[in-house]
């Protein structure tokens, strides 16, 4: 005998076979290509400001985003988010998904009235293992966040906590501080700012780190052997045509 209860119908059919629309701003993507270890470890060693030269003088956020305490370091592939204004709800998610070493990389339209992050939120992210935080929004509890120790980067403080009610996405290429992250981007941050090192030219950016820390020591070594006035100083100046009036 044929169980008719159990067969669909034609509605529940195309229901059942149709695509799931997508919801446009709140989505949540679990896969990230992140670089290998071998690409990420040498950005540690490095100070964000050689890191920027070693991309042509680009690829620096703005400048108000700095550790909210001095000292301070990070550096990690990128899992990004993009969150509402007034909300951190996709943050939790984010969390989440995270893994240890990454760098959550918080886009929040650089919004000054209520915190996107705050101490409890890093008490979560330093059992995960983050390695840093970086927002263009503002952070809270800095008594706590001291406590913590999980380095966070944020354009400023205030007491005002957000609401958990979305919408938001995770994983998807975002503008923080003025530049473009996408995940798995390799997020470089110290007392000068951040710096963000696209996945594909991590390899790229290392060699020229190196050579220009290298050009840098023999600098300071003819600085302390008293050549303080670059060669190319005069050089340069003739070739632009400046004129010298004694």
């Amino acid at each position: 005998m044929i169980n008719r209860q159990s067969q669909p119908s034609e509605g529940e059919e195309e229901r059942m076979t149709a695509p799931q629309e997508k919801n446009l701003g709140f989505i949540v993507h679990t896969r990230v290509e992140r670089p290998p270890r071998h690409l990420v470890e040498p950005f540690k060693e490095f100070a964000a400001c050689n890191v920027c030269d070693a991309l042509g003088r680009f690829g620096a956020m703005h400048y108000t985003i700095k550790p909210v305490v001095p000292g301070w370091r990070l550096a990690g592939p990128a899992i990004t988010v993009r969150s509402r204004p007034c909300d951190n709800l996709l943050i939790y998610k984010a969390l989440e998904l995270a893994q240890p070493g990454d760098v959550l990389v918080i886009a929040n339209y650089q919004y000054e009235t209520n915190a996107t992050w705050g101490d409890l939120t890093s008490m979560i992210g330093k059992a995960r293992g983050l390695a840093g935080v970086v927002t263009d929004g503002l952070v809270r509890d800095i008594a706590g966040l001291r406590q913590v120790g999980l380095p966070v980067f944020a354009r400023g403080l205030t007491p005002n906590s957000p609401m958990k009610d979305g919408p938001g996405e995770i994983n998807v290429p975002i503008s923080c501080g003025g530049v473009v992250v996408n995940p798995g981007d390799i997020i470089v941050g110290d007392d000068d700012g951040v710096v963000v090192v696209p996945r594909a030219d991590a390899e790229l950016v290392i060699e020229r780190t190196r050579t220009i820390m290298e050009k840098e020591e023999k600098t300071v070594r003819g600085i302390q052997a008293g050549r303080l006035i670059p060669e190319w100083v005069n050089r340069t100046l003739a070739e632009k045509g400046c004129q010298i009036v004694e």
